[in-house]
Parts: structure tokens; sequence; C-alpha cells
């Protein structure tokens, strides 16, 4: 009977988790741009906690706070819609001209003698169409900016319910313990998300900015505009901030047809991306985030396959959200324990607690 009933159990598992992917998959149009929404509103509440603690006369967020964390995200979006707009049609004009320089540069290539012990490289290199690569890569911008309208839409709901929340909660879960649990653990992932996007955005708007400098000093066409790409694939785990790397770089060979602007953008921006994304964005995250790195990768190729880019852009939110669920649960730890780091869970003291709680609330029972 115990073998049955973990048969039945390992099915219904299997099942469920069949039901889920399908689902994720299915509703990819609805549940993407919802996801991007809760990120939004993740990094509004971040926004409005910093000029709580920015502003002396506020001991806490508030509505005045929250107004101007969304006054600074509705000037973000607008000069990201105007900048993206402006320059995409202009990219994808000079989209041939660039190819023309990187024929020109293959030929040369071909013609020098120092180059002939390099034939696959060659032939691979040749293989490169410049054109699709930036309309896919404009294609793209253009549909995140088609989505923000929903977005936004979304967040807007968010914010009128958040205020309700908490009653909400209470009368779902009328049993102390349990909603202490479940409070428990929306507290902890709101934390670590809201500290995670709003780290990540501070980091990914320094890399950008630097890297706008280093563009426009070698004389990149639309630098404005591969800075933004740049902070936007910055969002995107190890694999993102080599891209933002190569991209530019790239276009700089492509564009001035010699190979000292290449090494130039490749070099400025490789070094940016080192010490901003090895030194300065893990001494302001500290321990927040106990994700492996291992795990990142493999949640990154898995949300990446299911929801595409914007999946790679949520799969560390999402993974983090996932932690702290399996480790407020006991039949889950194990779990989270894989998932993190370097094995330790900083909720052992809040699942304590929950355990005393929960042993309060027996003996009370018993007593009754």
């Amino acid at each position: 009977m115990t073998i049955d009933n973990r048969a039945i159990s390992v099915s219904l598992v299997i099942l469920a988790t069949i039901a889920v992917f399908y689902v994720l998959v299915v509703g990819q149009a609805f549940l993407v741009p919802l996801a991007v929404a809760v990120m939004v509103w993740y990094v509004i509440n971040a926004l409005s906690r910093t000029f709580a603690r920015a502003i002396p006369l506020f001991e806490k967020p508030n509505w005045i706070t929250l107004i101007l964390a969304l006054i600074s995200i509705g000037l973000f979006f607008g000069f990201a819609i105007n900048m993206v707009s402006d320059n995409i049609t202009a990219v994808r004009a000079a989209a041939p001209e660039y190819k023309a320089n990187f024929d020109q540069m293959l030929i040369k290539l071909g013609a020098d003698s120092r180059f002939d012990l390099l034939p696959n490289v060659k032939q691979m290199v040749s293989r490169i169409e410049i054109a699709p690569l930036i309309s896919t890569l404009a294609s793209t911008f253009t549909g995140m900016i088609g989505n923000i309208s929903l977005v936004l839409f979304y967040v807007m709901f968010m914010l009128l319910e958040q205020g309700t929340f908490q009653k909400k909660i209470a009368a779902i879960f009328p049993d102390r313990y349990r909603r202490h649990s479940i409070m428990s653990i929306l507290s902890h992932a709101q934390e670590d998300i809201q500290t995670y996007l709003w780290i990540k955005t501070v980091t990914s708007s320094l890399t950008g900015i630097i890297s706008y400098g280093v563009l426009k000093w070698v004389g990149v066409d639309f630098a404005g505009f591969w800075a933004f790409t740049i902070f936007m694939l910055n969002y995107i785990p190890t694999i993102g901030s080599i891209i933002a790397t190569l991209f530019p770089a790239i276009l700089a060979l492509i564009q001035f047809d010699t190979f000292t602007q290449f090494f130039i953008v490749l070099a400025g921006v490789g070094a940016i991306q080192v010490a901003v994304g090895n030194f300065l964005e893990p001494r302001l995250m500290g321990n927040s985030l106990n994700v492996s790195p291992f795990v990142v990768m493999m949640s990154l190729t898995l949300w990446g396959s299911i929801w595409g880019i914007a999946g790679m852009f949520l799969s560390v939110p999402i993974t983090v959200m996932m932690l702290i669920v399996f480790a407020h649960f006991e039949k889950t730890r194990y779990i989270a324990i894989l998932l993190s780091g370097d094995g330790s869970l900083k909720f052992a003291e809040v699942n304590g607690e929950l355990a005393g709680m929960e042993q309060a609330n027996s003996d009370s029972r018993n007593t009754a």
C-alpha cells in the first residue's frame, strides 16, 4: 500500500510538472508581461524605499516616495521608448553599409598571407550575416516596447492592490502560524528580489553610462543605442555580459574596417564589465543572494528555452523565489539546499521561530 501511494505521488508530481510547463509555454503571451510587471513593481517599491532612506523627512516608504519612484520609472520608460524609436530605423538603414564594410574586411583578410593558416576561421566568419542580426535585435526591442503598455497596466493595478494585500492574507489564513509562515515567505521573496533588481539596475546603468563614454570617444555610430543595449543585456546573467562586450566591439570592427577601434572597444567595455560585474556588484549584493552559479546557468537555459529572451531576464528572480519557497517547507528544504550556493539557508532562524510558534499553537490546542 505504501508503494502504491508513493507511485501515485510520483505520478501526480510528474503530471503536475508537465501541466505547469504546458501552461508556461501556451500562456507565454499573457504570463511574460505579467512576470515583467511583477519585476517592475518590485523595482518601484525598491526605489520608493531608497527615496525614504535618502530623504531625512521620511522614516519609511509612503505615498510621496511612491510617487517619486513612479515619476522616475516613467521618465526611464519615456527615455527608452524615444531613444529606441529614434535609432531603430537608422540602425536598420546602416546595416547594408556595415555588411559591405564587413565583406571588404574579409577580402583584405583573405589577401593577407599572414592569415593563410586560418581557413576554417575565415570560412566561419564569412557566414555571419550582419543585417539579419541587427534586424533581430531591433525587432526584440520593438516587441518589448509594444508590451510596455500592458506591463504598465498590470503594474498600476498591483500598486492599487498592495495596500490591502495583508488584509487579504489575514482573511485567507486565520490561523496565526500559517499566516505568519506565508507572510514570511512573501517578505523574504520581496526583500531579496527587490535587492537583486535594484542593485542590478544600478550596476547595469553604471555599465551602460561608462560604456557610452567609451563608444562616443571611439566614434561608434549610435552610441546611445548600443549603450542602452549593454544596459539591457546586463540583466541576463553571465551570457548577457559577454554579448554586451562582443556586440559593440564587432559593430566597431565592421563600421571602421580596422582592428584598432575594435580592440579599443573590446578592451574598454570588457574592463568595465569585469570591474562592475566582478568587484562592485558582488560587494553591493553581499550575501543577499545565496544561489549556486551552476543553478543560475541552468535556470538561464531553462527559462530562455521556455520564454526566450524575456525568460533569460527573469531567470534569476524566479530562481530566488523558488529557493525561498522551498526553504520554508521541511519536505522541500533539501531542494533549496541544492539550489543554494554553499548549502546554508538564511531562513533557518525564521523556520525555527515558526516551528516554535507551531509548537505553542499545538500546546494551546491540547490544553483547551
